[in-house]
């Protein structure tokens, strides 16, 4: 990665959708490079997909919780890791360190929803306890790291 794969990334991120012909001209490289490095960046893994933002919302889901997951013992976590893959609801599932091992990130249409979404993840084997936060208002929503060169 040089400093133009990061203005590439930086292009891509704010549109994924622009042309490499846009994305030459921004940064003052030939489309073939641009397009070349795209190539490389996507066969390498760096780039692993393009992806759709939507308001959630819009789409009905008013209400975003994070829930925290503490399991009996780690026997559990692959069990647990599948039921959370299969889960429409759950966009998001963090493994951690510290008192909690999972925290989930739930958009849900409803509280009666929300309520049978925590039934499922209560009777999943090896759920000891559960805590839940509500999000109020979402104030920095990046969907990855930043695009930017190493500075060391």
């Amino acid at each position: 990665m040089d400093n133009l794969d990061y203005q590439i990334l930086n292009e891509l991120k704010k549109n994924a959708r622009q042309t490499a012909s846009d994305i030459s001209k921004n940064i003052h490289l030939s489309v073939s490079t641009v397009i070349e490095r795209i190539k490389k960046m996507e066969k390498s893994g760096l780039i692993q997909y393009y992806t759709v933002i939507t308001d959630d919302a819009k789409l009905g889901n008013d209400i975003t919780v994070l829930m925290e997951i503490n399991m009996e013992h780690p026997r559990y976590n692959e069990d647990f890791i599948q039921q959370v893959n299969s889960h429409p609801n759950i966009i998001a599932c963090y493994y951690l360190t510290g008192e909690f091992d999972f925290l989930l990130k739930i958009c849900c249409k409803s509280p009666d929803h929300l309520e049978q979404i925590h039934k499922h993840i209560k009777d999943c084997p090896g759920v000891r306890l559960t805590r839940t936060h509500y999000v109020l208002r979402t104030v920095k929503n990046i969907h990855s790291s930043p695009a930017e060169p190493d500075e060391g």
